[in-house]
């Protein structure tokens, strides 16, 4: 399974993700970077695609706060990523309540644990532009 998992789109993405890489696609037809990885492109289904890394510098495009019961809140925000696409993540090392639209952040690797693979988070990014 390991072997089917590092030839496969998600593989190739976490194997970034180890090396501290945010990586995401690009169709090579139209130049139109998408996330989440796959096999083929959305919208034209063209395997004319390649990997690309983030420089990981993003905007906050929507947010809101979870309230889980004796839990502190949870922030979950969709980033609009500089290279042009949008992913779903969290906004650490802030208040939830703090993250706002608009927002900059960067990008740092979650590292996972034996039962969860590393994924992508994000930290205010102060003035970055």
């Amino acid at each position: 399974m390991i072997d089917l998992m590092k030839q496969s789109p998600l593989g190739t993405y976490v194997e970034h993700l180890k090396k501290g890489e945010l990586a995401y696609q690009v169709n090579k037809d139209n130049n139109k970077a998408f996330f989440y990885p796959r096999a083929i492109a959305p919208e034209t289904g063209s395997a004319n695609i390649e990997w690309r890394v983030s420089k990981g510098l993003g905007t906050v495009y929507t947010t809101t706060v979870i309230y889980y019961k004796g839990e502190a809140p949870l922030n979950v925000a969709m980033i609009d990523m500089d290279e042009g696409y949008r992913l779903m993540s969290r906004v650490e090392d802030i208040d939830a309540m703090d993250v706002k639209i608009g927002m900059r952040v960067k990008f740092k690797v979650h590292p996972g644990d034996d039962k969860t693979l590393p994924y992508p988070v994000f930290t205010p990014a102060g003035d970055a532009k």
